[in-house]
């Protein structure tokens, strides 16, 4: 084996304010695979995490609830606890944002970058909610959206047009917690200038810490130009205040991720085989990896080196990111139960069954996954069930029949146990690398050899044969070495089931390097059922217990969004214009084709569309960004407003608007069923 590597590991922290959901999983089971993979392979490994604990939403959640936000996020940290370790998702500490450990960092980090010019004080007009006393948030302003007239949209950006903006410029703003209009206000806030580190990111950039995907998007931040960063947030704000400034409270984002380094202190506090100062100053031989969605590879690959440098820590080794889960296809939807919560499918299906799915989606780079739940049905029934358990249930009974129970002294065919040894370094290399899916096909494609071996071979044949007992015992004694190595290769993905084919095996815990030497003249125990067939009655029911009803309860006015950056709800007695059939008859809707879709610099959230109408082409910015890539787009039939009068944007005109659903799912663009052709009108 090589040099024996020291590594700590994060995954990002999970908001306080709310349950896990599948979304969730997809990082938490990557990095436990990672992390249990590299133990597995002689390296020491630590791997820490905290609950995201700070924040304005924590706040009015918890007023909304009546109770104190310690109260909320204890409660909330305590099913994530519980969740994790209901999907075998193993942390040597997970800690909490809110914590003493925690302060300390932060005032220490923030002295170091203040004591070093890279803090900045100046005044910003924000928001101000008379009624409840507060700043507002961008996300708890609501109006109408000063570039298209789309009604409740955010304070920053509109979901329609894609436009950004100040909260100051929406139309009839209004406070999402106590439904009046704000006023500005001036307040002093403090910045840290991430432009004074350019230099030092690119040279972090350039020894390689990112995947290609995440390094094209920095340069082109680095082309836009680095942006100083707000870091203070005014009172009443749940976090910690800032020494000096009174009533000002340091941003969660900056004290969030501060939280990886609180953990593990907390970690080195109870170990004493922990140097703190040896993991986390500069010049640390320690490899140190951050998991994160693809969402916040801005800061985690920008602002957070930047700090880190700023205040005398190590930067990280390197930054993976991964990308979105879709269920069956689409974001995930309440109203269809594919917002599956952890805890919803812990009630219904084995969790394993999720982390082997998981495993064979993922890759090195940020690319969405989709959880098609069909196949999700077929590929675990067939592949560890009908593949690998099958090799134990197949061999062990024959064994037990045979020989009591004992392997056999030599296999009978030492080169196809070679060939599955052989096949280690690739399938290393494939989780080392975080291919995981490459490195599933090449467990099973080893899978259907051993059963082939099997079928070949007909234990079940030669067993009711007198005098053929030790062919039968030397069979299956190859087959099971075989489902040996396969469950070796498997235990960062299968923790629970390895654990129970080493009690069946009777050997000790299962090591990378095990699969070279077979296990021979060795006594087993009685086979049990490893793993059950998944049952679709039991996928219905996931999603039956998933399904929120369509109808939504209003909302009063003091309630905020149930989580960060959620759509606030509409209030009750708020419904849309009436509109006579002349006014309808104005609009004329019109079957178009997407030709060509762009992703539009400078805003997030918009695609500039190209369109065939029938009668020629058309350019349309869209605010669907967030639910579709460009290049899945060509192709696809819309409906369009045609008649809309064409609309210059900073970005170019937009000569039409698609029409396009929302809610809890996401974004869904509008399309006629199959046969439509381009050009055709709407009626």
């Amino acid at each position: 084996m090589s040099t024996r590597r020291e590594m700590l590991v994060t995954s990002a922290l999970p908001y306080a304010n709310g349950p896990l959901h599948l979304g969730h999983l997809v990082e938490y089971i990557q990095t436990d695979i990672w992390v249990r993979f590299q133990r597995m392979r002689g390296h020491r490994c630590i791997y820490v995490c905290a609950s995201d604990a700070h924040g304005t939403p924590i706040m009015l959640k918890a007023r909304q609830e009546g109770i104190a936000p310690e109260a909320l996020i204890a409660q909330v940290h305590a099913t994530q606890v519980a969740d994790f370790a209901g999907f075998h998702v193993e942390f040597d500490n997970y800690h909490t944002t809110h914590s003493a450990e925690n302060r300390a960092l932060v005032e220490e980090i923030f002295a170091a970058l203040q004591a070093g010019g890279h803090i900045e004080s100046r005044n910003v007009r924000q928001a101000y909610d008379e009624k409840e006393g507060m700043f507002l948030p961008d996300r708890f302003v609501r109006g109408t959206c000063p570039r298209c007239g789309a009604a409740d949209q955010y304070g920053d950006s509109c979901e329609v047009c894609g436009a950004t903006y100040r909260p100051a410029e929406l139309i009839d703003a209004v406070s999402v917690l106590s439904n009046t209009p704000p006023v500005e206000r001036d307040s002093e806030h403090l910045f840290f200038k991430l432009g004074d580190f350019e230099a030092m990111l690119k040279e972090w950039m350039a020894a390689g810490p990112l995947h290609e995907s995440m390094r094209n998007k920095l340069e082109e931040w680095f082309e836009a130009g680095l942006q100083d960063w707000d870091i203070s947030r005014d009172s009443p704000y749940f976090g910690f205040e800032i020494p000096g400034h009174p009533g000002k409270y340091f941003y969660v984002w900056l004290d969030a991720p501060i939280g990886y380094i609180a953990s593990f202190r907390q970690l080195c506090d109870r170990r004493s085989d922990l140097d703190f100062d040896a993991w986390w100053r500069p010049g640390s031989d320690k490899e140190l990896y951050h998991f994160i969605g693809k969402d916040i590879g801005y800061f985690h690959s920008l602002f957070w080196p930047a700090v880190l440098h700023g205040a005398g820590f190590r930067t990280p080794t390197a930054v993976f990111a991964h990308g979105f889960l879709t269920v069956n296809g689409e974001k995930m939807s309440k109203s269809r139960g594919t917002f599956i919560r952890a805890r919803t499918w812990l009630e219904h299906l084995d969790p394993e069954a999720l982390r082997y799915y998981y495993a064979t989606k993922l890759t090195a780079g940020a690319e969405d996954i989709d959880l098609n739940l069909e196949d999700f049905v077929q590929r675990v029934n067939s592949d560890l069930v009908g593949k690998l358990v099958n090799i134990a249930s197949r061999c062990a009974g024959f064994v037990h029949r045979v020989a009591d129970g004992r392997l056999a002294g030599a296999l009978p065919d030492p080169d196809l146990h070679q060939e599955m040894v052989a096949a280690a370094p690739a399938i290393e290399a494939a989780f080392d690398q975080r291919r995981y899916g490459q490195a599933i096909r090449q467990v099973m494609a080893l899978a259907d050899r051993a059963n082939q071996y099997i079928d070949r071979q007909k234990p079940w044949i030669m067993a009711r044969e007198t005098g053929r007992e030790q062919e039968v015992q030397a069979v299956c004694t190859q087959g099971l070495n075989a489902f040996r190595t396969l469950v070796t290769w498997l235990k960062p993905v299968l923790p629970r089931l390895a654990g129970e084919a080493e009690r069946f095996l009777k050997c000790a815990p299962l090591n990378w390097d095990d699969a070279v030497v077979p296990l021979l003249d060795h006594q087993i125990g009685p086979f049990e059922a490893l793993m059950q067939r998944v049952d679709p009655a039991a996928v219905q029911g996931l999603l039956e217990a998933s399904r929120d009803s369509l109808e939504k309860k209003p909302a009063t006015a003091s309630s905020p969004p149930a989580e960060a950056g959620a759509r606030p709800a509409a209030t009750g007695d708020e419904s849309p214009a009436e509109i006579g059939i002349e006014d309808f008859l104005k609009i004329d809707l019109r079957v178009a084709r997407i030709l060509e879709a762009d992703e539009v610099d400078g805003a997030d959230k918009l695609l500039k569309l190209t369109l065939d109408l029938g009668d020629g082409r058309r350019q349309v910015f869209s605010g669907i960004r967030s639910a579709y890539r460009a290049e899945d787009l060509p192709g696809k039939l819309t409906i369009v407003v045609a008649n809309l009068k064409a609309r210059k944007m900073r970005f170019g005109v937009s000569e039409g608007m698609v029409l396009a659903a929302s809610g809890d799912g996401g974004i869904f663009l509008v399309a006629p069923d199959a046969g439509a052709e381009p050009g055709m009108r709407v009626t």
